[in-house]
């Protein structure tokens, strides 16, 4: 599925070119599935070209979940028949060559083709919580936007790390929620956050795009010493508050990759897949995804 130009979702376009082959140290994998992202709007409107240009023409798709059928030189670590995970770069096609060393072995406890939704909601959400919130047991986490795929890992990593957590979400996602183990949630179409909270929290993982006021508001909600940890828009805080705010985007690492394939395996971590879509649908899925009908982890299968 690919684009030639920037546009609306009018501009991705099925088409059929010659199977990749695997370049050194890359190993062509067969795709069991691929995952919609909300960025994969912003790339397709070429709204992030200044950050991530594309090379036009050029296949959407940013994660993978698949069996390697073919092994360039140098890769010894991967052998045809694994069945792998990882981040790469035109996925949303019947194969896709990638780095042997961005890949990790997929999760056993769950079907390979779900196993696409982790990589890219899965390892923003773990750095989130583990690296730039240092989310501590005891403490008291708000992931604001906890019903998106982002949320739900965010939610379960905040629990497993000993947290309260407290999530807003729409009443349609109020109960998947729930199930991942949010101890209060807040539906922010009817009641304002400061309004729900009965005292500061410790941290923020934010996950949705906010204002100006908005993000004022939810520096607001942190105890001093706390943190607003933000993987959408910078949110902005003056010079001499005491709450820290982080704006981060997610880099590939391929050990916190494993280190949440192991939490999935051990049945810690849920991965919740709200719909499976074919690859043909994936224009349908930018349009439902545009006017807010989309909920949770899309995957889509060629």
């Amino acid at each position: 599925m690919r684009i030639h130009r920037y546009g609306d979702a009018s501009v991705i376009r099925q088409e059929y070119i010659p199977r990749p082959a695997p370049g050194h140290g890359e190993v062509l994998i067969q795709v069991a599935a691929t995952s919609f992202n909300p960025s994969d709007i912003g790339l397709r409107r070429g709204l992030l070209r200044a950050i991530f240009p594309l090379d036009l023409p050029c296949t959407l798709g940013a994660e993978v979940a698949g069996t390697v059928v073919e092994v360039g030189d140098a890769v010894q670590a991967l052998a045809v028949g694994d069945r792998v995970i990882g981040r790469g770069e035109g996925t949303a096609a019947n194969y896709v060559t990638a780095a042997a060393d961005t890949l990790v072995a997929a999760p056993a406890a769950i079907p390979l083709a779900h196993a696409a939704a982790i990589p890219v909601a899965g390892v923003t959400a773990w750095q989130a919580v583990f690296e730039h919130a240092r989310v501590a047991s005891g403490q008291r986490v708000l992931v604001n936007g906890a019903g998106g795929g982002v949320g739900g890992f965010a939610v379960q990593l905040a629990k497993h790390a000993g947290a309260h957590v407290v999530a807003t979400a729409s009443p349609r996602s109020t109960d998947a929620v729930r199930q991942l183990g949010a101890d209060q949630i807040i539906d922010y179409t009817t009641t304002p956050v400061a309004d729900a909270l009965d005292e500061p929290v410790d941290a923020i993982l934010n996950l949705v795009v906010v204002s100006a006021r908005q993000a004022t508001t939810l520096v607001q909600l942190v105890r001093p010493g706390g943190v607003v940890v933000s993987a959408t828009v910078p949110v902005q805080v003056p010079t001499d508050s005491p709450v820290t705010a982080v704006h981060f985007v997610a880099r590939n690492d391929t050990s916190d990759l494993a280190a949440l394939v192991k939490l999935v395996d051990a049945g810690v971590v849920r991965v919740d897949v709200t719909a499976s879509r074919p690859l043909t649908d994936l224009a349908s899925i930018h349009r439902d995804a545009e006017s807010g009908r989309i909920r949770g982890k899309v995957i889509l299968v060629p």
